[in-house]
């Protein structure tokens, strides 16, 4: 079973990604349904959906007919197939019958506005309004439809989006199709279908690979939603404080279109909670059908207080060749969230550290130890109220021979287009000297990382590192180990700029509209630092090519576009460019439609009369414009403002109004409507009945 709505939803969207060739990715959607089903134990529920917003405003007014086929009976196949009309016509409910659902039911409501509401207007912050804004009043009912339809099976019935079959008998295997009566010289609309029989009926699974990562006063929730991506669209969220009694703390059922990330295979929720108080969160899928999943996992724990400071060893001070005394710094604001200190020694500086004194108090600065090997590594470790520990860095502490080397100096660098890194620095005079440890940074403010494994007896080394990422230099330095393993003071930090390979980020577009036969584009320029222009690429209607219509060093993220011709359809597409001269990846490709603006010559020979025989009032015209699509009918008397009564195919020249009152003055109007949506003037005639 597949969640089609949400991928329909998708589809709806007028976006597509741009290669790095440039090559044209858009394909005009065919019109056509999809269906889904999914199998209870004594019935067969059916939904399904059309692909384009025009497909589905025509299917609301003329409606699906949902054709059943037995295929199989008793595990044999019958030689024809018997079929059963389950539905001649299945169109949404008319108005009146929402009136009383849209009080209690959010999702009736916006299908409801969706399908009768003279106006559509979609506002938000939230990820998903921010992209339907981007589409026409039709594209957002239809994709609001669909997405409300997904989340509550009892409303897509109503919205003549879905049918419930209890006919279905356990021996039996059926070939469901649901078509259009759309008339093909209207819109032709592929029907859709699908096989399916009571026999494949299976419990909903539970959500897997749920997890709980508790924090200070917060906890995330992340559970992959790929997985069962096919069988849950959304989600509720339950939390628990005492493994009893959940509640749901969303809204409305979570999705992936609910985070920014929507490339991610994992959902992921933050909530806040009490430090040190213990919460259970459980999750529940929600089909496309309404249906509810088994809970996954509880999953169980609590947020605690992150110690906000670390202590440092700064000072050893020996008494004799067993004993010294460890001072080291810790802010006194630190004292109130701290039991107090533990000690820690190990004859490494990285691994198998044992706690020699522990109960130090929170106000001590300073320990005496006397129990000293040749070579000895210590830490401090401040231990939180909360359960928060943090530790000192190693100090290396020796009784003999405690004095270290001198600091490196002349610490230089080259690096190649490879990113290989050639390393020199002057040699140190000591004749103890064992070698140097080298370490190396992303930033000029992280921790730097040990790069050699032992000390290292040359004077040069070689690294390597990584061109194409975001980092625009490398940074080093190095500190001199002598035989007793005394470390020197660090050298001055060497920063080394790697050749520039990374193409810039690439701008985005972020509004664009159609105004007084020109186009509008707004975007957001590329947060690169070495940025030096943008630059804007069109193409026309079918053009392979793209061309290029602005190259901008400005910083103004604005453009109008007045040689577009009307009738034709233009796409945009924008890079950036930095110092070294590379290119961006261009932004999400934006395409529009500009209209015909032009009033079109008003009908001509447009006449009324009244007609005794039949008492009605006869209209009649002329127009020899093939292009006309259906020519719309105003009418308006005494006591009646003018209003459309009859929108009629544009081969039609004639029309009978039976509606009309004895001595009664009447004044019709006429227009045409074209296919490329233009409209002609309105001529009128009055007459009085």
């Amino acid at each position: 079973m597949r969640s089609l709505f949400l991928i329909l939803f998708f589809f709806t969207i007028g976006f597509t990604s741009f290669s790095q060739s440039k090559e044209d990715t858009i394909t005009e959607k065919k019109p056509e349904i999809q269906v889904i089903a999914r199998v209870q134990k004594d019935r067969i529920l059916l939904r399904w959906a059309v692909t384009t917003p025009i497909a589905w405003k025509k299917l609301n007014t003329y409606g699906y007919r949902l054709e059943r086929y037995t295929v199989t009976r008793d595990n044999k196949t019958l030689t024809q197939p018997e079929k059963l009309i389950l539905a001649k016509v299945i169109k949404p409910e008319p108005l009146e019958s929402w009136e009383k659902v849209i009080e209690n039911n959010d999702n009736a409501a916006i299908i409801a506005q969706a399908i009768y509401g003279e106006s559509f207007a979609v506002e938000g912050g939230g990820t998903i309004q921010n992209i339907v804004n981007l589409s026409e009043e039709n594209e957002q009912r239809f994709t609001f439809a669909l997405f409300s339809a997904d989340k509550d099976f009892e409303i897509a019935r109503k919205a003549g989006l879905g049918f419930e079959d209890k006919t279905a008998k356990i021996n039996e295997k059926y070939a469901y199709r649901v078509v259009s009566n759309v008339p093909e010289n209207e819109l032709n609309i592929d029907y859709g279908g699908i096989f399916v029989g009571l026999k494949e009926y299976e419990p909903l699974p539970k959500p897997l690979d749920f997890t709980v990562h508790f924090t200070d006063k917060s906890s995330m929730l992340s559970w992959n939603f790929k997985t069962l991506s096919q069988v849950y669209g959304s989600y509720y969220i339950e939390r628990s404080t005492d493994k009893k009694t959940f509640e749901r703390i969303t809204d409305k059922p979570y999705t992936s279109l609910n985070q920014e990330n929507a490339n991610n295979n994992r959902i992921f929720y933050v909530d806040s909670i009490a430090n040190n108080k213990p919460y259970s969160y459980r999750i529940q899928g929600i089909s496309p059908f309404g249906e509810l999943s088994p809970y996954s996992e509880v999953i169980t724990g609590k947020g605690t207080t992150i110690l906000k400071f670390v202590p440092h060893l700064k000072v050893k001070d020996f008494k004799d060749d067993t004993t010294v005394t460890l001072t080291w710094e810790f802010p006194v604001e630190g004292d109130a969230e701290i039991s107090g200190f533990e000690l820690n020694r190990s004859d490494s500086d990285d691994i198998n550290y044992t706690t020699v004194i522990k109960n130090i108090p929170a106000k001590n600065r300073s320990v005496t130890y006397n129990k000293l090997s040749s070579t000895n590594y210590f830490t401090i470790t401040a231990i939180g109220k909360q359960g928060s520990n943090r530790t000192s860095f190693p100090m290396l502490v020796q009784p003999v021979d405690s004095i270290p080397p001198s600091k490196p100096i002349g610490l230089k660098g080259v690096i190649d287009s490879l990113g290989i890194v050639k390393l020199t620095w002057t040699a140190n005079k000591e004749k103890d000297l064992l070698g140097y440890r080298i370490y190396k940074g992303n930033t000029p403010h992280e921790e730097f990382t040990q790069i050699t494994v032992s000390p290292h007896e040359s004077i040069t080394y070689e690294d390597k590192v990584q061109i194409k990422n975001l980092n625009p230099k490398v940074y080093y330095k190095i500190i001199a180990v002598d035989n007793r393993y005394n470390m020197s003071d660090f050298s001055e930090v060497l920063i080394i700029k790697k050749p520039d390979v990374i193409p810039p980020t690439s701008p985005i577009f972020s509004n664009f509209e159609i105004k007084e036969g020109a186009v509008f584009l707004e975007w957001v320029n590329s947060q690169s630092e070495d940025v030096v222009s943008h630059q804007i690429y069109r193409k026309e209607n079918d053009q392979k090519d793209w061309t290029l219509i602005l190259d901008t060093k400005n910083k103004e993220e604005k453009f109008q576009d007045k040689t577009v011709v009307e009738g034709n359809t233009y796409r945009y597409a924008i890079f950036a460019k930095d110092e070294s001269n590379l290119t961006s990846k261009a932004s999400p490709e934006v395409a529009m439609f500009v209209p015909k603006y032009s009033v079109m010559p008003a009908i001509k020979g447009f006449f009324a009369q009244v007609n005794k025989t039949t008492n009605t009032i006869d209209l009649s015209w002329e127009y020899a414009n093939t292009e006309v699509n259906s020519f719309e009918i105003y009418k308006a008397s005494d006591t009646e403002a003018l209003q459309l009564i009859q929108v009629l195919n544009g081969k039609i020249k004639r029309l009978s109004d039976p509606t009309i009152t004895i001595n009664t003055n009447y004044k019709y109007g006429i227009r045409a409507v074209f296919k490329d949506g233009r409209t002609s003037k309105m001529d009128f005639f009055s007459l009085k009945f």
